[in-house]
């Protein structure tokens, strides 16, 4: 059971701040949606708390903005608005077809952003597509009255399973990344169920094609199979400039079975990555206008 002594719902980052100052211990929440499974795992008793802050209505925490060249969304963003939001649905597609395959309804209505990211769990959907949009983090905590930001990217941010580079009393403001339309976009997951299962392997691919069909940009990021989620460079690079071609990718896929890291399933996890990355990097490559009729039939001669 989970119990705690007094719930704030702060309405300012001053207010959540105070909190913080006030309640040591206190525990910042958004959608809350893993507080309980927080609490449960590994634990053989109950889990008490001083304090939940809760900073859903904080109107910074809350805002999209597609001006610019990046992408702002507050870190109290439920990641059923990657769905919804026509903004996020035109420029961030890799995030929308990552949010298909999150939890359920009800969980996607609540669950937000941040969370998924401060969680740090190896197994977070977000978190690669996140990365293939080149995501960073705005950061605030408050010194001696003033509020201080500070920019790190996601990459950066995650250092193992539960870790972050998150100061105490620190609270993630905004995620901004590059937005990516005329970019084909996929996503892929695996778990024991389709949407509520914790992933085994997840993978994030964006790619798109210049004047003449070739690669002028590819993005592959994947998680679950390793301490922290991260982007396959030598793949990227591999593929860039290069004619869309399903033979020249299935051997790229290939080389990437050495990533998996996990102590568990390894074999699995290995065959499902290499599967993932040639079926998202093609599903990426079809939606950005590659040949669907020539790639399909390569496909069948590999």
């Amino acid at each position: 059971m989970l119990t705690y002594d007094e719930y704030v719902s702060a309405s300012s980052l001053d207010e959540a701040f105070d909190a913080l100052d006030r309640i040591p211990g206190a525990r910042i929440v958004a959608g809350a949606t893993d507080l309980l499974p927080w609490a449960r795992e590994g634990r053989a008793g109950d889990v008490h708390l001083p304090a939940l802050v809760d900073v859903s209505a904080i109107a910074e925490l809350g805002i999209v903005n597609d001006a610019g060249d990046r992408i702002q969304v507050g870190a109290a963003v439920p990641l059923i608005s990657f769905e919804e939001d026509a903004r996020l649905v035109a420029k961030a597609q890799v995030l929308g077809r990552c949010a298909v395959w999150f939890a359920d309804d009800q969980i996607r209505e609540q669950a937000t952003l941040g969370g998924n990211i401060v969680n740090a769990s190896p197994a977070g959907d977000s978190l690669p597509a996140l990365l293939a949009m080149n995501a960073g983090l705005v950061l605030v905590r408050r010194v001696e009255g003033a509020l201080i930001k500070r920019r790190m990217m996601l990459a950066e941010f995650i250092t193992g399973p539960g870790k972050t580079q998150l100061l105490p009393r620190e609270i993630l403001l905004r995620v901004e990344f590059d937005p990516t339309p005329g970019y084909g976009a996929s996503f892929e997951k695996v778990g024991h169920r389709r949407s509520l299962a914790i992933s085994t392997v997840c993978m994030a691919a964006l790619a798109r094609l210049d004047a003449n069909g070739a690669i002028d940009d590819v993005r592959v990021a994947i998680g679950a199979v390793g301490p922290v989620p991260e982007r396959l460079v030598d793949a990227e690079r591999a593929l860039a400039g290069t004619q869309p071609d399903a033979a020249n990718v299935r051997e790229i896929a290939e080389q990437t079975a050495d990533r998996v890291r996990s102590r568990s399933r390894q074999a699995y996890r290995r065959e499902v990555l290499v599967n993932f990355v040639e079926r998202g990097l093609i599903d990426a490559l079809r939606r950005a206008g590659a040949s669907i009729e020539r790639l399909e039939k390569e496909m069948s001669n590999v």
